[in-house]
C-alpha cells in the first residue's frame, strides 16, 4: 500500500498505530446510535474527548441536544478547507436475527456490527487522520475540517440541515465517508439521482365480494394508475445535460458486471418508478372502496424536476379516481469529473488499490447531494462492503486500513489539484 504522499510522520502513525483505529471503529459501533430515535449525544461526547487535543478546535452545533453535530478544525497554511464528511446514526437492528453483536464483535479480519460499513468505519478513519496530524504536529497542507452530524438516516432536520443553518459551514470541498465500492470495484460518487415521493389515493365504491361488478374497486383503480405511469411517463426518455455523460459512461462500466449494461444505461436514460407502499381494502369479501399508494419515482442528475412534476401530473390527471394528495422532492447533483475533489478523491482511491477507479454516478442519493446544491463541490468516498443495514453488517481491517491511509493522502493530492488549477 503506497503511503508515498503522506507527510512521513503521519504515514508513520498511521502504520504503527492500526490498533488504535480498530479500536477507535469498535468505540463508536459500541454506542447505539439506532435511528429511530437517533440519540448520539454519547457518541459526541466521546469524540470531544478523543479529539481534545491542542492543534484542533471542536465544537457543537445543535438545535435537538439529543442529536448533537460535530465540527473539528485543524488549520493549514492555505485558504482552502477540505472537509471530511460523516453520520453518526445508524438504522435500527433485531439483535435476535444476528450472529454477532450488532454493537460490535471482532472475529478475525472482520469488525461486526451495526454501523460498521455504514459508516462508523469511514468516521473511525477520519477521526485517526486528525490525530496523527495533530499528534504529530504536522500541519496538514490546506485546512481539514471534519464535520460528524447526526440524523442522516432518517433525512431528519436535527443533523447536516442544523449544521448548514447554525454553523459558519463554507468548506471549499467535502467528501462522504459512505462506501463506493462494490464486490471488488472501486469508485467515487460524484453525482446523486433526485426524487419525486408521490401520495396517490384512489376512492371506488363499496360492495360486497361476491358481486365486485356492482363496486369499483379502488385497489384496481390505483394499480392501474401506477401502471400508466409506468408505461407513459417511464418510457420517457429523460432530458440530460450532456456535462453529466462522462459520468453516465463512467456508471455504465461500474454497474455492468451486476446489471447488464442496457440495463444500466436506461436508469440513467429513462426514470425509475418503484410503488413502495399499497394500502387499502379491509376484507377480503368486501369490494374496497379507498386505497392508497406512495411510489418512488428517480431521476438522473442534469434533469428539469419541474419538467418532470409537469409529465408526472399530466400522466395522472383526467383518470377517475385517482388524487395525487402529496408530493415531495428533491433535485440532483453533480460535480464534474476533473473537478479538484473528484481527481483528488480518485488518485487517493488508487493510491490503495491497483484496479481502475470509476467517477459514477450513486442511483440514490444523500447528504452529497445537499452539500452541492449549497454550492460545495462534494463527492463520496470510502470502502467497506455491501452489508449496509443488513443483518450482520461488517467491515473488514483491510477497508478501514484503506480507508485511514486515502483519507490521510487526499488533503495533499487535493491541495496540488487546487494549485495547479489556479
Amino acid at each position: 500500500m503506497n503511503t508515498n504522499e503522506l507527510p512521513t510522520p503521519v504515514a508513520e502513525y498511521l502504520s504503527t498505530n492500526r490498533d488504535e483505529l480498530f479500536e477507535i471503529t469498535e468505540t463508536l459501533v459500541s454506542h447505539d446510535t439506532q435511528n429511530p430515535p437517533g440519540r448520539t449525544a454519547d457518541i459526541v461526547e466521546w469524540l470531544e474527548t478523543t479529539l481534545d487535543e491542542p492543534a484542533v478546535s471542536v465544537e457543537r452545533f445543535e438545535v435537538d441536544p439529543e442529536k448533537p453535530n460535530l465540527i473539528a478544525t485543524l488549520p493549514g497554511p492555505t485558504d482552502h478547507t477540505l472537509c471530511f464528511n460523516g453520520h453518526l446514526d445508524t438504522v435500527p437492528f433485531d439483535e435476535s436475527d444476528w450472529s454477532y453483536d450488532p454493537l460490535g464483535e471482532r472475529d478475525d479480519e472482520r469488525i461486526y456490527g451495526r454501523g460498521t460499513t455504514d459508516m462508523k468505519g469511514a468516521v473511525a478513519a477520519m477521526v485517526q487522520v486528525a490525530l496523527a496530524y495533530a499528534r504529530t504536529g504536522t500541519e496538514p497542507p490546506v485546512t481539514l475540517m471534519f464535520a460528524f452530524v447526526s440524523d442522516e438516516e432518517t433525512g431528519g432536520d436535527a443533523g447536516l440541515t442544523t449544521l448548514l443553518e447554525t454553523a459558519e459551514f463554507d468548506p471549499d470541498a467535502c467528501v462522504v465517508g459512505e462506501t463506493t465500492s462494490r464486490n471488488g470495484r472501486y469508485s467515487v460518487s460524484a453525482a446523486d439521482r433526485g426524487n419525486i415521493w408521490l401520495t396517490l389515493e384512489a376512492s371506488g365504491t363499496a360492495a360486497h365480494g361476491s358481486r365486485p361488478m356492482i363496486g369499483e374497486n379502488a385497489i384496481d383503480l390505483l394499480t392501474a394508475a401506477v401502471e400508466q405511469l409506468r408505461s407513459e411517463f417511464g418510457q420517457r426518455e429523460l432530458s440530460v445535460d450532456s456535462s453529466m455523460d462522462e459520468i453516465i459512461e463512467e456508471s455504465i462500466g461500474f454497474y455492468k458486471p451486476e446489471a447488464g449494461a442496457e440495463a444500466t444505461r436506461n436508469l440513467y436514460r429513462y426514470p425509475t418508478i418503484n410503488l413502495g407502499v399499497i394500502e387499502g381494502g379491509t376484507a377480503i369479501n368486501t369490494v374496497p372502496a379507498s386505497a392508497c399508494a406512495r411510489v418512488d419515482i428517480r431521476l438522473t442528475a442534469g434533469v428539469d424536476t419541474r419538467d418532470a412534476l409537469g409529465g408526472i401530473r399530466n400522466c395522472l390527471t383526467g383518470i377517475d379516481g385517482i388524487e395525487i394528495t402529496d408530493i415531495s422532492w428533491t433535485r440532483g447533483s453533480y460535480e464534474p469529473p476533473g473537478s479538484p475533489i473528484v481527481e483528488a478523491s480518485a488518485g487517493a482511491a488508487e493510491h490503495v488499490v491497483d484496479d481502475r477507479v470509476y467517477r459514477r454516478s450513486a442511483t440514490g442519493g444523500g447528504d452529497a447531494k445537499v452539500l452541492r446544491h449549497e454550492g460545495i463541490p462534494t463527492v463520496e468516498f470510502g470502502f467497506g462492503t455491501q452489508t449496509a443495514h443488513g443483518t450482520d453488517e461488517y467491515t473488514t481491517t483491510e477497508a478501514l486500513v484503506r480507508n485511514v491511509i486515502s483519507y490521510g493522502t487526499l488533503p495533499v493530492l487535493y491541495e496540488q489539484r487546487t494549485s495547479t488549477d489556479a
